[in-house]
């Protein structure tokens, strides 16, 4: 049973890192395999397909994902320093990336919504499913903000979408540019479209 989970975690390793790397569309089984280290009869053991990889990796890394966002959203301190974190950490991630590899992979979900969307229902509806859990995490958080009267947003959970759509774009543009300093108005920006009126301490976590 350990060989076998061991084998499947490494076809889903390579293909996560290759999908960050080429994309998904000119990826081959075979090369999949190769990368992998494993027989190419494996990779239909566990997958009926390229596209159910491909769900395989989008659930693991929102499973990873997901506890990142929770954490960095939740605790004790106020609202807006939590949404804060999130920034910073999502920076931090792409920068230590850009110096493993040497470039800026960007997100994962927003590089298969460019390549994907329009080609595969199934990975549409999964990767819609996963941005409108980001956005209800992100609303919850302003909502909270708003109920202290630290930002002025008519609809949280529009502000959240607003706010994630933002956060993707500056993602895209740091792996356009392969500089993580493009992510650094993000902030600033954030705050004006919340329409923040918290004192100077609250917002910047002191």
């Amino acid at each position: 049973m350990g060989r076998t989970s061991d084998a499947r975690e490494r076809i889903l390793s390579a293909a996560r890192s290759l999908i960050e790397t080429r994309g998904y569309s000119a990826l081959g089984v075979a090369e999949i395999c190769r990368a992998a280290g494993v027989p190419k009869g494996s990779f239909y053991y566990f997958f009926d397909s390229k596209e159910s990889l491909a769900l395989a990796v989008i659930d693991e890394h929102w499973a990873t994902q997901q506890r990142a966002w929770a954490s960095a959203l939740g605790g004790e301190a106020r609202p807006l320093p939590r949404l804060r974190r999130l920034f910073e950490e999502t920076e931090a991630g792409l920068r230590a990336g850009q110096q493993s590899c040497g470039t800026v992979s960007g997100c994962l979900f927003g590089n298969l919504t460019l390549e994907m969307s329009n080609q595969t229902e199934a990975i549409r509806t999964r990767l819609q499913e996963i941005f409108d859990a980001q956005v209800e995490m992100v609303a919850s958080v302003i909502a909270e903000a708003a109920g202290r009267q630290e930002v002025e947003v008519a609809d949280p959970r529009e502000a959240a979408r607003a706010v994630v759509a933002q956060l993707e774009g500056q993602v895209l543009f740091a792996k356009l540019y392969n500089s993580t300093h493009r992510l650094g108005p993000l902030w600033a920006n954030c705050l004006a479209l919340l329409g923040a009126r918290a004192p100077q301490e609250a917002v910047a976590g002191i």
